[in-house]
């Protein structure tokens, strides 16, 4: 043999070896393992053997190559049998403390969506298939954006219908989502369609149909010859697609400053089919979608011109929509984290999810 086969010799035994240790479930087996390799009659050692049967000047390199290999060896079987040991001590603890680690472990069962972002997913493909962009805003709003362009100025008396969160830094929490009109005209100027989905904050008082944090969907449509027509159709088409079925609503009156005019959307309570529960106040009707024409000063704001562009708006109670779909009949489990209350809705979910 001459010094290149022994390198090739060596190189396979390494291999091997590794190959062998990475197998190994016992220590017994790392022991057989290391007599075949390092014991007296091992592979190994019987190279080391034959370093005399070398030319003199090739000698000292054989030997030195050969005591490389056996230490390297030794290492690689050392920490295997380390490891062995280490895990026969934990079956051993686990045994002595009534543990069968090869019994099948309890099923945990997969989480769900929760009811209200199910209804969101479905708005924003129903809108998205209607040409609407998804777009978004800061939580923590300025006085400008929440109010000012609102047409809500300091002196409005529509403040005080807000209940505002006012912050330390002189920025409020936004009080509904409709900031995010003027920045998509800024944006993206007319025509304009968009959907603003999102997270509001208002002090109130927590009741049965009432929560200070709740999420919205702006929507907001812009274009030549908007009319309260259009704005209708929309309105039927979304509760339509969101319930799978034609939803009785009723249009009434309503003050908003930033429409013109405003009107209340209101739907038939499906917890009680309108005869009267503690959700609707016993009156049959839930609130769900102020809306309206965009008001002129809103437009000018955004910096479209209002004698040649009109539009519509509408902010779409999300959570309030999501009792009616899923039958909850106490905003406040929305936000408690209490499975029991949301777990029938968030069966519920599948047959409305739209997206992953």
């Amino acid at each position: 043999m001459n010094l290149e086969e022994l390198k090739s010799v060596v190189e396979r035994i390494r291999a091997e070896t590794q190959t062998h240790l990475g197998q190994l479930s016992s220590l017994e087996r790392v022991q057989e393992l290391e007599a075949r390799i390092l014991g007296r009659k091992g592979r190994l050692t019987e190279l080391l053997s034959t370093i005399t049967t070398f030319p003199k000047e090739q000698r000292g390199q054989v030997g030195q190559m050969l005591n490389v290999a056996k230490n390297e060896l030794t290492e690689w079987i050392e920490d295997c049998r380390q490891r062995l040991q280490k895990s026969e001590a934990m079956i051993d603890r686990q045994s002595a403390a009534g543990i069968d680690p090869t019994f099948p472990g309890i099923v945990r069962g997969f989480g769900s969506i929760h009811p209200v972002t199910a209804v969101q997913w479905k708005i924003e493909e129903v809108f998205e298939r209607l040409g609407f962009t998804v777009e978004a805003g800061p939580e923590m709003e300025n006085d400008y954006y929440n109010f000012e362009t609102l047409n809500i100025p300091a002196w409005h008396p529509a403040r005080d219908m807000q209940d505002t969160f006012w912050l330390d830094n002189g920025l409020l929490l936004r009080t509904h989502t409709s900031p995010v009109q003027v920045r998509a005209m800024e944006k993206y100027g007319p025509p304009l369609r968009c959907i603003v989905p999102g997270r509001c904050f208002r002090y109130e008082t927590i009741d049965a149909s009432h929560e200070n944090t709740f999420f919205q969907c702006e929507g907001l449509m812009i274009d030549k010859n908007i009319s309260i027509a259009n704005l209708i159709a929309v309105m039927k088409l979304l509760l339509r697609e969101v319930f799978h079925r034609d939803v009785m609503i009723r249009l009434r009156p309503g003050y908003f400053p930033f429409v013109e005019p405003g009107f209340e959307l209101d739907m038939r309570c499906m917890i009680c089919g309108g005869t009267g529960c503690s959700t609707c106040k016993q009156s049959g009707w839930v609130e769900i979608l102020p809306c309206g024409m965009v008001h002129p000063n809103v437009l000018r704001f955004g910096g479209i011109d209002p004698h040649e562009f009109t539009g519509f708006a509408f902010g779409l109670g999300l959570t309030r929509l999501a009792m009616m779909k899923y039958g909850v009949r106490d905003i406040r489990l929305m936000n408690s984290g209490d499975l029991r209350g949301l777990v029938h809705a968030e069966r519920m979910c599948g047959n409305i999810i739209g997206k992953s």
